[in-house]
């Protein structure tokens, strides 16, 4: 039997060619390195000191030696649910999903204003984008002058016969508390839509004219199709956000801030730098934390499925 021997040239060529795929490969994991170790520093080393800060008894007592703070297991969890955590959740996750729901059709029928070219269409543009460049805390400000009972809400208000009042205090604050972050938000999902709607091809505009198409049947069949994607993760984005947001109601309503109004961000600062209960604050962080991580992971868990029913139809 005679066996055939591959040439020295193949084999030479072979080897250069896996020596060259491993050191690809391994490329990309030297390269993010500076920005592991970055993260190990800022995110996984503070939220590891969190998670055993909440496990601890620690308040301004033992915080001169915390490392012998009193070990109390989840006592500090327990607490945080019957000290109003649960009010504040609920709270918390109402503003932000009604916040959403109020900016996203503001932004998209923005964005589709201002898509095509007319005369001033930059001005607009960059008059739609003032509420969300100015900083959180100079909206909250101007926003609380308005607010106040002989501030210019109330004024105009009783210029077209409706009774004004206090809405930085009460059940109106939770309104108030909505209304200005809907002011401030919306630009978001306009920039999101806006480059959503730069994707679409010119030729489906084109086709959908040659055949006639109104712009209702247009507009929810071909532009909302592109819009999905982007529009969904606008909306991701911007409810965590509307959760984090703690210079808002910190500097329109104060510490502490009415009971309508008493979001998470708001009862953790409260309960960590008023009350000293830095353990239970913690807690209420941690608790918040994973609150959060719900919808995230619920999207990204979405968007692989996406991506595989793609790769399939392939």
């Amino acid at each position: 039997m005679t066996i055939l021997a591959r040439p020295p040239e193949k084999i030479t060529a072979k080897k250069e060619q896996r020596r060259r795929g491993v050191t690809e490969r391994q490329r990309p994991l030297w390269l993010l390195t500076p920005g592991g170790v970055l993260m190990v520093l800022v995110i996984l080393i503070p939220l590891a000191v969190a998670l055993w800060i909440s496990l601890i008894d620690l308040d301004q007592y033992t915080l001169r030696r915390w490392v012998e703070a009193p070990f109390i297991g989840l006592d500090n969890f327990v607490e945080a649910f019957g000290s109003g955590l649960l009010n504040s959740i609920w709270i918390s996750v109402s503003f932000s999903v009604l916040s959403t729901i109020a900016t996203v059709p503001i932004g998209i029928a923005a964005a589709l204003v201002t898509q095509n070219k007319f005369r001033g269409r930059g001005l607009v543009r960059a008059v739609f984008l003032i509420p969300y460049v100015l900083p959180s805390f100079v909206v909250a400000t101007v926003w609380r002058t308005m607010l106040q009972p002989d501030g210019v809400v109330n004024a105009w208000l009783s210029k077209v016969g409706i009774e004004g009042g206090l809405w930085l205090t009460g059940p109106r604050s939770y309104w108030a508390l909505i209304l200005v972050e809907i002011w401030a938000a919306w630009p978001f999902i306009y920039l999101m839509a806006l480059a959503a709607l730069q994707s679409v091809d010119h030729e489906v505009h084109e086709a959908s004219a040659v055949d006639g198409a109104p712009w209702w049947p247009k507009l929810y069949r071909v532009i909302l199709p592109y819009l999905r994607g982007p529009v969904l993760l606008a909306c991701l984005l911007a409810t965590l956000n509307h959760i984090n947001n703690f210079t808002l109601p910190f500097v329109l309503f104060g510490a502490p801030a009415p009971e309508d109004v008493n979001v998470m961000p708001m009862i953790v600062y409260v309960t960590s730098f008023q009350s000293l209960r830095f353990g239970l604050s913690a807690a209420m962080a941690v608790l918040s934390l994973v609150l959060i991580a719900i919808p995230l992971f619920v999207y990204l868990r979405a968007v692989r499925l996406d991506v595989h029913e793609e790769g399939g139809r392939r």
